[in-house]
């Protein structure tokens, strides 16, 4: 299974912002169920306002069992 594009180039985006010291940890409401996320984001300057784009939630509970690693291919 490759990355897609899209996902490479949010991934570097990321990382750029984190270079620069550019990223914040936000709470926030799940859209569907109300509960509270803790959101990274990546922070940018539109002239003073301040423009937090989201990557992704934090996993609740031990990341090792919420998330499954990629199959091997059969041959």
């Amino acid at each position: 299974m490759s990355i897609p594009d899209h996902a490479h180039a949010n991934f570097q985006t990321l990382l750029r912002a984190a270079e620069n010291g550019d990223l914040a940890l936000m709470e926030c409401a799940d859209a569907l169920t109300g509960e509270p996320r803790y959101v990274i984001c990546a922070v940018g300057r539109e002239g003073s306002d301040f423009l937090f784009t989201p990557f992704g939630h934090l996993a609740d509970g031990n990341p090792y069992e919420v998330y499954v690693p990629p199959c091997e291919p059969s041959s």
